[in-house]
């Protein structure tokens, strides 16, 4: 196949940069996912992803952020993933930058990166689920029947992994 070089603004470089996978992707392999649905990722809805398995059931009524932040927390114990990538792929699944995931468990729990990660490493995310209680007070039925769900395998969760400054 032939390529081309072309001239990109830098908003566009920033937006094909939010959307790549970290190691995996190239500007092209984003705009092929972008503009013809192609890629890693499945691009079925919310509900077609919960049957499979792939995203966390959560009822109707759920705020947006406290799903995101639910849907990151799943992808890192289901799969074993990081931080960063679960978050690509949540954004992924929602169709949004991962920017806006995580500005849901930072700016809205009024946390940065650093002091996620570190709440992160707690075996059972006590502190975490404490935080989401406060910040989510008429969804604690929600927090708690989510936690109760994970299952808390240190040999494939990054979440007893040691803070990295």
């Amino acid at each position: 196949m032939n390529s081309h070089t072309i001239e990109i603004d830098e908003r566009v470089w920033r937006y094909l940069q939010s959307q790549a996978i970290p190691f995996k992707d190239t500007p092209n392999s984003v705009l092929h996912r972008i503009l013809f649905n192609e890629g890693n990722f499945d691009r079925l809805s919310i509900r077609d992803n919960v049957k499979k398995g792939i995203a966390p059931r959560l009822p109707d009524g759920t705020p947006k952020a406290l799903a995101q932040i639910l849907e990151v927390l799943y992808e890192m114990n289901k799969l074993g993933m990081s931080r960063p990538q679960a978050t690509n792929i949540v954004a992924q699944r929602r169709r949004t930058s991962p920017q806006t995931i995580i500005d849901k468990y930072c700016r809205q729990l009024n946390k940065r990166a650093y002091e996620i990660d570190r709440l992160l490493q707690q075996k059972d995310l006590t502190d975490f689920k404490l935080l989401l209680e406060n910040k989510f007070t008429n969804h604690k039925d929600v927090i708690n029947s989510f936690f109760n769900t994970l299952q808390f395998n240190p040999s494939l969760t990054p979440f007893s992994q040691k803070a990295t400054k």
